[in-house]
């Protein structure tokens, strides 16, 4: 029987990656996990909790961003984005996400990062606005299709939370992704410290990405978790194959960005 976890396992063998994520809100909605298991990689099902699973959008600032254990990557390693995720669990008790669509700002992160490992990286326009306790989001599509879906979020910041509850817990201490690139399902573990919570509320939201990558009629009404996060320092070790129940270390291969 598989069990979630809310710490991270130690990373095993060499760092991929090692980037900062900042300045993060986190968006839920509750779905039935019917709605989503055919949107995620084989060999990987709807990670549930009381009966639902959930439907993420996750605007954030990357910083830091570079390979292994040397520096970060001047310009190309700073970075805002904003994802759509889904969240999976496969026969090996792997409890991670599966990213619909990833939108960032820098055109070479999202081609190196769809030829690296298949992530579904968009290249947006996008501003990142913060005046006090209230964080503005904004992206705007440039490429692939549908070229023009955006976001405009606002997010009034709160206090700290002290004891995450099992959902705010379900939807953020996850520790690594599922992909589906060239046949295969790949594992790629993280490792980062537990999410600086705190609560937030949502002063508006126009969204389209949530329905672009697949999922409509959801971002239109009301969030079911809203939450917003600073700083972590994040490492991605390197991807595993899940395949038939068996767990395949692939060779190394391509670096790129991957999203929170």
């Amino acid at each position: 029987m598989n069990t979630f976890n809310s710490l991270p396992d130690e990373l095993v063998g060499p760092r991929l990656m090692r980037q900062d994520w900042t300045r993060l809100a986190f968006i839920h909605w509750a779905v039935d996990p019917a709605l989503v298991a055919p949107l995620l990689p084989a060999g990987t099902r709807p990670d549930v909790l009381d009966g639902v699973t959930y439907v993420g959008l996750i605007p954030f600032e990357m910083r830091r961003a570079g390979f292994g254990r040397g520096p970060a990557v001047p310009f190309f390693g700073d970075f805002a984005e904003t994802n759509v995720r889904l969240y999976s669990v496969d026969d090996e008790g792997h409890h991670g996400i599966v990213f619909r669509s990833l939108e960032t700002s820098r055109l070479l992160v999202a081609l190196g990062a769809r030829v690296a490992f298949g992530t579904p990286y968009m290249w947006a326009r996008m501003r990142i606005r913060q005046e006090g306790d209230r964080i503005d989001y904004a992206t705007r599509r440039r490429w692939p299709r549908p070229r023009g879906a955006g976001a405009r979020i606002s997010v009034r910041i709160g206090e700290p939370i002290a004891e995450p509850s099992e959902v705010q817990q379900f939807v953020t201490a996850r520790f690594g992704l599922h992909t589906r690139y060239l046949g295969r399902t790949l594992w790629i573990p993280n490792h980062h410290a537990p999410w600086p919570l705190r609560t937030a509320t949502i002063e508006s939201l126009d969204d389209e990405l949530v329905a672009a990558a697949g999922l409509p009629g959801i971002s239109g009404r009301a969030p079911d978790s809203v939450m917003y996060a600073d700083t972590v320092r994040t490492e991605f070790g390197a991807p595993i194959v899940i395949r038939s129940g068996q767990v395949m270390k692939p060779s190394a291969g391509s670096h790129a960005a991957l999203g929170a």
